[in-house]
């Protein structure tokens, strides 16, 4: 049996909880939104995130994000147009505008009007020699155990990469008493906010630029590494090699977006490096080439939370808008939220993304 459904939302992330309570907001009763989440439970990356948030009022600034997932998860769970669907696994995008999930074992066919992805990102990967040991993880595995499962995931690590993820993810770790032997950073500079990158400074953790693992060694786990200094061109440089011993490797090298569903879907893709990798082309609604497709989040270019739940904001009222729902305030937020986007991608920080917008931009254009 299919069932019709006005708008699918599939991700219950930062980005897809705010894309269901957008078109709430705009929709009338008796409309039908279906959030999927693939977990137990929704708040995506926040769940895991004890740190407080940047940014302005308007964007959480000052709350941490466990506080904030929670919060926009009882929104959602107490909106009655908004039905919830944890456990549930999206299995496809059809020509025939057919959505399949898998649900408590059952196989579910949807027909939605419109369909919001927001299924974020997947962490990246190093290759070199022993990766495959115990004792290497990914900074979201790491989180997962220390803020979610309340597990001490190390005695000492080695953290690889100094973005926001491995200075912050360092940071809880000497909370959680593990001790940091150092952060490697294959870049000659950090690449994520000062503010972290001066908590762990003051907390006696070297940040070593311009360094990577050369290979990691053991008998039946993790028993160290062995780093290597970059040259210009991130070339090692024979002869400086230096062993660090540790029980645990944890690799924040970056996200990639989590695009298969859009794939599938043959909305049009282009690879954006200052994104983390392909992404969707979409227009100033963030709908895809496909109509009647939107994206928001991490799938459509890694940023930070708080951008991921503002873009929410607008596929959610841009979905409304294309489904008929008070036309006049889906508009006007819809500015609103393009101001807020474009006030959060501003200055120093925000060019990366601004010249990976360009271009996904340009593309769209000249497939025009």
């Amino acid at each position: 049996m299919i069932r019709d459904i006005d708008l699918m939302i599939v991700g219950g992330g930062p980005a897809g909880l705010m894309a269901a309570l957008a078109a709430a907001e705009a929709a009338p009763e008796g409309a039908k939104i279906l959030l999927c989440e693939r977990d137990e439970a929704l708040g995506g990356q926040l769940v895991k995130q004890t740190h407080k948030f940047f940014g302005s009022e308007k964007q959480h600034a000052g709350e941490r994000g466990i506080f904030i997932g929670r919060g926009l998860s009882d929104a959602v769970h107490a909106e009655a147009k908004i039905e919830v669907m944890t456990d549930a696994t999206v299995l496809g995008l059809y020509e025939d505008g057919i959505v399949t999930v898998l649900n408590d074992d059952k196989h579910l066919k949807f027909r939605p009007r419109k369909l919001i992805v927001a299924t974020g990102a997947s962490e990246k990967f190093l290759a070199f020699p022993g990766n495959d040991l115990p004792g290497i993880y990914g900074a979201g595995a790491v989180q997962t155990l220390m803020n979610v499962s309340g597990v001490k995931p190390a005695e000492r690590v080695v953290m690889v990469g100094a973005g926001n993820i491995g200075l912050i993810v360092s940071y809880q770790l000497l909370q959680a008493g593990v001790d940091v032997a150092c952060v490697v950073e294959a870049a000659p500079k950090i690449g994520g906010y000062l503010v972290h990158a001066s908590k762990l400074a003051r907390s006696g953790v070297p940040i070593r630029t311009g360094w990577t693992v050369k290979e990691a060694f053991g008998d039946q786990e993790l028993e160290g590494v062995v780093l290597i200094r970059l040259d210009e061109n991130f070339q090692p440089i024979e002869g400086t090699e230096e062993t660090v011993y540790c029980d645990t490797l944890c690799l924040a090298v970056g996200l990639s977006p989590l695009a298969e569903l859009l794939y599938q879907a043959d909305c049009a893709m282009t690879y954006v490096r200052e994104l983390s990798g392909a992404v969707p082309v979409v227009d100033e609604d963030l709908m895809t080439s496909v109509s009647g497709i939107y994206v928001c989040g991490d799938v459509s270019g890694i940023e930070e939370a708080s951008s991921a739940m503002v873009e929410g904001r607008l596929a959610g009222f841009a979905a409304a808008k294309a489904l008929g729902w008070n036309a006049d305030l889906a508009q006007a937020e819809i500015e609103k939220a393009r101001e807020e986007l474009n006030e959060l991608r501003s200055g120093p920080t925000g060019a990366r993304i601004r010249a990976g917008i360009a271009k996904v931009q340009e593309r769209r254009e000249g497939s025009c």
